[in-house]
């Protein structure tokens, strides 16, 4: 149980700096992280946002998901601690993860 409490501590600002250097593509917006990708189609978009999907489901933890024809932008932080946390940033590594694995965008 302590694990997890530590993995849902709000992250302070310096720390959430640090750990999205680690994060190519992805920036800072508030207390969200937010990364932004194209497709060649529509169909490509919705195909990665099926993975992102089973990927928060598995982490229980889930991206808000925005779908213009061929963007997806994906906006990550815990609503319950108001901020970003270690959860958001493994989070967003097994989402880069499971894109290296799958077909990339463009």
């Amino acid at each position: 149980m302590e694990r997890l409490h530590q993995d849902v501590a709000r992250l302070s600002d310096e720390a959430a700096e640090r750990s999205i250097r680690s994060l190519p593509g992805w920036r800072r917006d508030g207390s969200y992280i937010v990364k932004v990708f194209d497709f060649p189609t529509f169909l490509a978009g919705v195909g990665f946002v099926r993975a992102v999907a089973r990927v928060a489901e598995a982490q229980g933890h889930h991206p808000d998901i925005h779908i213009v024809w061929t963007r997806v932008t994906l906006r990550i932080t815990t609503h319950d601690e108001g901020g970003l946390t270690r959860r958001d940033f493994a989070l967003a590594r097994a989402i880069e993860n499971r894109l290296k694995t799958s077909r990339s965008p463009r």
